[in-house]
């Protein structure tokens, strides 16, 4: 039986008072979790004001907030399972806003929930929604006559500088999520060696990160000297490549069809199930597992000289089969692959700290497990799966 809203307590999340009052509202914090009986979590979250929902990214349908009586206060208590990052927006009149009890931002509108057993992610800054984050001083103005049209791509050298580190959807690491303050902190923990930072923003994803030659040469020919010849040290003879969802489709392309290139990649859930018309599907999950990618890696190219992290989220139940048919038989082609799940869905906010530790693996650099991760296992001494 559905109970009425003044036989909810708020109490077992730490919250004192009846629900809208002063009280109450000086002391929210929000999300808040409680454990339950099936290993999960029942979190809070909480509005002031009119009739809300909560839009989480990749994970969840959206969920309702109730109103507690004829108070301001809007809640929702959402189950959640264990280890579990993601990102949400409260949505009102259908603008998205950021969750104003939340001191983890995303952006201007978007927050970041963590149950209370999701790994750290050390080196990456609580934001707020109103931060402003630093950008890297050195830009290119980028005109490509092979990608067509203009973008700005910032480059910033962490430690000092070094091998290359091409981070696709570049915007999103520079304006939602701090990856320049997280490399900085990185370098300076001894982590991962000096590295410059190219942020690659996309224009037109669905195309530029399709299975395609013109991105690929455009940033051999055109992007990469442009970046030699900005001042900045930069050494693209160790260039790592590191994308997501699309993008990780579209760093592991390129290390099979411009090897002389790309030999090394950090890869968080790789859209392997693409396929040339799978976007104009109903389901485009649905087709053959692991895709045009796995396709190709059937035709034995020799991979011996590529060194590649493949991460996915461990509720991307759907992503799961094709990644999981990519990394092994890139494996079987003779690269170097290290395999690991982050505690997230298809979500930016989970990927973070494995963009961090597998761009220093594909440098070579040891790569440690933190407290509160399960132990890393080698076989054949090249795969290492872990849960991050």
């Amino acid at each position: 039986m559905r109970l009425a809203d003044t036989e909810i307590s708020f109490d077992a999340f730490g919250l004192p008072g009846a629900p809208g009052t002063a009280e109450f509202w000086a002391a929210a914090r929000t999300p808040a979790s409680v454990p339950t009986d099936d290993g999960g979590w029942l979190t809070l979250f909480l509005w002031r004001g009119s009739a809300a929902s909560i839009d989480f990214e990749s994970w969840s349908e959206p969920v309702p907030l109730r109103r507690y009586g004829d108070t301001d206060c809007w809640y929702a208590q959402v189950p959640m399972p264990a280890r579990l990052r993601v990102t949400y927006q409260l949505v009102v009149d259908g603008a998205a806003y950021a969750d104003p009890f939340n001191p983890a931002g995303a952006g201007g509108d978007r927050s970041i929930a963590a149950t209370p057993d999701a790994p750290e992610q050390p080196h990456w800054p609580l934001v707020g929604a109103d931060d402003v984050l630093p950008v890297p001083r050195t830009r290119i103005r980028w005109a490509s006559a092979r990608l067509g049209g203009r973008r700005t791509v910032r480059v910033h050298p962490a430690g000092g500088g070094g091998p290359v580190v091409l981070l696709l959807d570049g915007d999103d690491w520079l304006y939602l999520h701090p990856a320049m303050t997280a490399f900085d902190s990185a370098v300076a923990a001894g982590e991962m060696p000096a590295v410059t930072l190219v942020f690659l923003p996309a224009r037109d994803r669905e195309a530029e990160f399709a299975c395609r030659p013109e991105l690929w040469e455009a940033v051999r020919d055109e992007l990469l000297p442009l970046v030699a010849e900005s001042g900045v040290r930069a050494d693209p003879d160790r260039l790592v490549v590191a994308g997501q969802s699309l993008g990780g489709l579209s760093a592991v392309y390129a290390a099979l069809e411009f090897p002389e290139l790309v030999s090394r990649v950090a890869c968080q859930s790789g859209s392997f199930w693409w396929t040339p018309d799978a976007l104009g599907q109903p389901d485009p999950l649905g087709g053959p597992v692991g895709g045009a990618l796995a396709a190709r890696l059937r035709q034995g190219p020799d991979l011996a000289g590529l060194r590649v992290a493949f991460d996915v989220g461990e509720h991307e139940r759907r992503m799961l089969p094709h990644c999981e048919l990519t990394e092994t038989l890139t494996e079987q082609a003779g690269a170097t692959v290290r395999v690991s799940r982050s505690a997230s869905g298809h979500d930016r906010a989970g990927w973070r700290q494995a963009l961090l530790r597998d761009v220093a693996w594909a440098l070579g650099q040891p790569v440690a497990d933190r407290p509160g991760q399960d132990p890393a296992s080698a076989s054949r001494g090249q795969r290492a799966t872990a849960r991050q």
